[in-house]
């Protein structure tokens, strides 16, 4: 993945945290007082970063950028890429240098690591239960702060697909939307005649709005809420050849495939991101 300058900022943050600042010229860092004290300056190690768990790897490339970052003269060698299966044991990078500096970069790196692997390991698990269906997982906006298009490659890397970015490249018009607008029709209305040719999508929790979306006939897609059992099975069967749909709402890896078995195109799932566990790196020297 490339490193952009917010992913160059996400890290200078997390250098800051860790590192503390200086309060006499805030270019200078306080340091690891800890690693300062045990560890000579020109002392050299080699680290692994090793999986305690099988899963999927992800921020490999951000790891390895912040070791070139806060240790310049370390050789990396990346030995499993974003999306490559890991199993418990595996190297997934390893880095060469300053024991200093390496070990000033460990909790950073890992902390990439482990939390978006964690993404593409339980967005891979929720790919592969729902297969032998049409359905295609997708993520949601429930992300940390700053972390959206890392949190979203993630996804990816999984075996999942990105619902939008954020609230400027995709209409969604939702039950709030409907409310202040008054009606399914008329938020529909207004959101075409701003929109005429941005993707739009509405989220109805009754079959009576999905009557109303599908009479109006202008979305592409509709968000089906929290429908279950014989009212989703109903809802695809009115959708069938007019809309894209997409089951949300309370989706867990107890009951994805009985909606997936229900036609639907997509599944959002918002604690692929908001609440996933994170993935058992550890770094050792």
């Amino acid at each position: 993945m490339k490193i952009t300058q917010d992913i160059k900022d996400l890290v200078e943050i997390a250098i800051r945290e860790d590192l503390g600042q200086s309060e006499t010229n805030k270019t200078d860092f306080i340091g690891d007082i800890t690693t300062q004290s045990t560890t000579k300056e020109n002392e050299t190690i080699t680290a692994s970063m090793v999986a305690r768990e099988d899963g999927v790897t992800c921020g490999t490339a951000v790891a390895n950028y912040v070791f070139n970052r806060i240790a310049p003269n370390s050789k990396v060698q990346v030995h499993l890429h974003d999306g490559n299966n890991v199993q418990s044991g595996e190297k997934i990078l390893s880095v060469t240098g300053k024991a200093q500096e390496i070990l000033q970069s460990e909790r950073i790196a890992l902390n990439f690591v482990t939390h978006l692997s964690g993404i593409a390991t339980e967005t891979a698990r929720y790919a592969e239960a729902v297969k032998h269906t049409k359905a295609k997982i997708l993520d949601t906006r429930k992300t940390l702060p700053g972390w959206r298009s890392l949190q979203k490659h993630a996804v990816k890397m999984g075996g999942g697909e990105n619902h939008r970015m954020g609230l400027y490249d995709m209409v969604l018009i939702k039950d709030n939307h409907i409310a202040a607008a008054g009606s399914v029709t008329e938020a529909l209305n207004r959101a075409k005649a701003a929109n005429p040719n941005v993707k739009i999508e509405i989220e109805v929790d009754t079959l009576e709005q999905l009557q109303n979306v599908l009479d109006h006939g202008t979305a592409d897609i509709v968000l089906l809420d929290n429908l279950r059992g014989e009212a989703l099975t109903q809802a695809v069967q009115m959708c069938a050849g007019k809309i894209s749909t997409e089951a949300s709402g309370g989706i867990t890896m107890e009951n994805i495939v009985q909606v997936a078995e229900k036609g639907v195109d997509y599944i959002s799932i918002g604690a692929l991101t908001h609440s996933v566990k994170v993935f058992d790196v550890g770094l050792d020297a």
